[in-house]
């Protein structure tokens, strides 16, 4: 199904891409192809991005992702309207919490060899000399 979305920004003329592709300046209308419970259709990517592009100095680019539910991933509702406020600034980025081992390895490396010893080589196995067993029909 289609859905029309509203897109509208702070400032005129601001640039609007969806998916890396040029869709207008805003204010503009955006269609949107989902699923009928009104999420957005998986197209084989993980998002949909909707971003807007500053036209004057000390303002920022503003983004918008929406998870498509590609490979159980989260699926978000397709929205009626997009404002983007071109002044905000971005979020900072996430705090990365401190390192909480204060000796080499890091807890992601494997303290042990990279072999392992699976036991003996060879085969202890059923062993055939000679040709296999033949197998006589009864009712022959």
């Amino acid at each position: 199904m289609a859905y029309i979305v509203n897109i509208t920004a702070s400032e005129p003329d601001v640039r609007i891409e969806a998916n890396g592709q040029a869709i207008g300046n805003a204010p503009v209308r955006l269609k949107i192809f989902g699923d009928r419970d009104g999420t957005f259709h998986d197209f084989g990517s993980y998002e949909y991005i909707i971003q807007a592009f500053p036209t004057k100095t000390n303002q920022f680019v503003q983004t918008r992702v929406f998870g498509t539910g590609k490979m159980f991933s989260k699926e978000d509702r397709i929205p009626a309207e997009v404002h983007f406020e071109m002044n905000k600034p971005p979020p900072p980025p996430p705090l990365v919490p401190p390192y909480p081992y204060y000796s080499y390895p890091p807890p992601y490396y494997y303290p042990y060899p990279s072999y392992y010893y699976y036991g003996p080589s060879f085969y202890y196995g059923p062993r055939y000399y000679g040709r296999p067993p033949m197998h006589v029909h009864p009712h022959r």
